[in-house]
């Protein structure tokens, strides 16, 4: 399997004091997610962003990359898939903390559909659990293999388009059931009027959420999105 990189982000001034990782979905490349650090610069100015490549060549795509060969949303796919893929990804992040001489509570994982089932897999099963999961338009996978967190976990928001024709809006509902199971308190919204995609608020949200869960603001249980953002 090739290295892992993609674009990265600098912080807007002085040296990294956080750092958050951006993957993208199936047939994409860290090109198509790096834009969201520019876009939350502003809220998040002591942190490095990084948009890896996922490894894969996509058939379905050429030049392009997945995270797993993806042909229907089938769970035995998915599982399969996230739990090959996500060593590579996980010592990723570790070698850019160490690059960038940062805690592992000092980061943040985003995903878009795909790259969310890669950020949930991973950030939940990290020694020390990332400060904060932003997730759009994806799901958890295997919710049966999820670990417990008695304590809490990270903070966690997710985000679907009620008219995804990709990925069901259902998987909004059941992801944020299974992982208030084990403990994570999720903040969700429905995107009312989107499809497969990221609108403005819901970008606005998860990087307040991100600044928010940074700065210590965001505590098990999590803070109501509304007294982050009241435009809901």
């Amino acid at each position: 399997m090739p290295p892992i990189d993609g674009p990265r982000l600098n912080p807007a001034h002085g040296p990294a004091r956080q750092l958050v990782v951006l993957l993208h979905g199936y047939g994409a490349d860290g090109n198509d997610l790096i834009a969201l650090g520019k876009q939350w610069r502003a809220l998040l100015p002591d942190a490095a962003f990084v948009a890896p490549n996922a490894p894969e060549p996509c058939a379905q795509a050429p030049g392009r990359h997945q995270w797993f060969a993806l042909t229907r949303i089938d769970p035995q796919e998915t599982t399969r898939g996230t739990e090959a893929a996500g060593p590579a990804l996980d010592a990723f992040i570790d070698a850019e903390l160490a690059r960038l001489g940062l805690g592992h509570d000092r980061l943040a994982l985003v995903g878009f559909s795909q790259g969310t089932m890669m950020a949930l897999h991973v950030g939940l099963r990290r020694k020390i659990s990332p400060a904060a999961i932003v997730g759009y338009s994806g799901m958890v996978v295997a919710p049966e293999r999820l670990p417990q967190f008695p304590q809490g976990g990270p903070a966690v928001f997710l985000q679907h388009g009620d008219e995804d024709q990709v990925i069901p809006v259902q998987a909004l509902f059941l992801s944020a059931t299974a992982l208030g199971a084990v403990g994570i308190p999720v903040q969700w919204r429905m995107a009312s009027g989107l499809g497969h995609g990221i609108d403005p608020d819901g970008l606005a949200i998860g990087g307040i959420l991100i600044a928010a869960a940074f700065a210590g603001r965001l505590k098990s249980p999590c803070l109501p999105v509304s007294s982050l953002y009241p435009r809901g």
